[in-house]
């Protein structure tokens, strides 16, 4: 355990963020989760919207520092691939 204030602070406000990444990717899981079971269904009304939601909530991960930009920008190919297949 630490001694210094500072360092006391700075664990208290990195666990703080650790737990709002975990959620935010936790989100970005479920989301692709959504968009390959609507392609496993053949349904491409739904995959499609569900692709607009996957990727705002990448690019929102991108612009908070929780995820790297090419990390985003695989995922993001990945899905487009998938909902491609089915057009």
């Amino acid at each position: 355990m630490a001694n210094i204030k500072s360092q006391i602070k700075r664990n208290k406000t990195n666990e703080q963020a650790r737990l709002r990444n975990k959620a935010a990717k936790s989100a970005i899981r479920s989301e692709m989760k959504k968009v390959r079971e609507a392609v496993a269904a053949k349904d491409l009304k739904s995959a499609e919207s569900l692709l607009v939601s996957a990727f705002k909530l990448i690019d929102k991960s991108v612009s908070d520092h929780v995820q790297h930009a090419n990390t985003a920008a695989r995922q993001k190919s990945e899905l487009s691939k998938l909902v491609n297949s089915i057009k």
